[in-house]
């Protein structure tokens, strides 16, 4: 698993994500009130995994829940970044359940590099890349670069995005 550290910084990445996908879908609301909703849930749901496993009900505070199971299941995650972000648009309340959703598979793509893997379909499945809260920096800075990407797209047209794209062309082209 990506280390806590790293689970609240893709978090950061994966709220920016999801208040641009909800101000791109056009259903912001007034002063966008609704993407900054998202922002919050998206933060919220990147840790909710984790914390879904945790019986906060009891004194113990034990896991309830096997971790890495039903809290780590990718298909329900996607199910609900899905449904939720048809929903947008019909029904106010789809923009919380689509900033959920991306703090969600955020969180699963951050733990699947290591070992222990996580369960998309039915059982776990690991890139096996490195062990867990190796390497962070890495999985913090391409959760990041697609948050700037997604960022740039909705709100400035890509204009950054196409400049840094021209940039590397011309380095291979002409060379530094």
């Amino acid at each position: 698993m990506a280390s806590n550290k790293a689970h609240h910084a893709t978090g950061w990445a994966a709220a920016v994500i999801a208040a641009a996908v909800v101000a791109h879908s056009g259903a912001g609301g007034p002063y966008q009130m609704w993407s900054a909703l998202s922002f919050v849930m998206g933060l919220a749901g990147s840790t909710a995994p984790d914390w879904l496993e945790v019986a906060w009900w009891s004194r113990s505070r034990r896991l309830w829940i096997t971790h890495r199971t039903l809290t780590h299941w990718g298909l329900a995650w996607i199910a609900l970044l899905f449904y939720s972000y048809e929903q947008l648009g019909k029904n106010s309340l789809a923009a919380l359940g689509v900033g959920f959703a991306i703090g969600g598979v955020m969180h699963l793509l951050a733990d699947w590099p290591n070992p222990l893997g996580v369960p998309w379909l039915c059982c776990r499945h690991s890139l096996k890349w490195w062990k867990s809260g190796r390497c962070d920096l890495i999985v913090v800075a391409a959760s990041w670069i697609g948050a700037f990407a997604c960022a740039d797209y909705v709100w400035f047209h890509g204009v950054h995005c196409a400049w840094i794209m021209e940039c590397v062309r011309s380095v291979a082209r002409d060379g530094l």
